[in-house]
């Protein structure tokens, strides 16, 4: 069972090109963006900002329903506002750069040798262009 995004990511990375289409097709289909108070007046046709990233039309929050979303819990996001702030992949890329640099940076002041490599966070996306 996927319990993260990070896992959802592996589970993604491992299906095949059909099994791949039925997910994203899942996610078209239960996606509720078009009732968001943010998407109504609009004149924006996509859905699915948290697979397709920001919306150039949605420049105004008012509400948020991806909390509400089925989608949410197909692919365990965490976050939300991807009409306003980009695509779950991108949201978590940029959180995982940050990581790395916090982890860099707590390596480079301790005097302490490290018991552990920092975790990889390197992720094919390319696969996931597709969403």
């Amino acid at each position: 069972m996927v319990t993260c995004f990070e896992d959802m990511l592996e589970e993604l990375d491992s299906l095949s090109p059909d099994e791949l289409s039925n997910k994203i097709a899942e996610v078209k289909d239960s996606c509720v963006c078009i009732t968001c108070p943010s998407y109504d007046g609009t004149g924006e046709i996509n859905v699915g900002f948290c697979t397709i990233g920001k919306s150039d039309l949605i420049t105004e929050n008012k509400g948020c329903s991806c909390g509400d979303c089925p989608v949410t819990s197909i692919l365990s996001l965490r976050w939300g506002g991807y009409c306003m702030h980009g695509a779950a992949k991108d949201i978590f890329k940029a959180e995982t750069e940050s990581m790395k640099g916090e982890l860099l940076e707590e390596a480079c002041q301790s005097d302490e040798p490290r018991a552990e490599e920092p975790p990889n966070f390197d992720i094919d996306e390319t696969r996931f262009d597709q969403f």
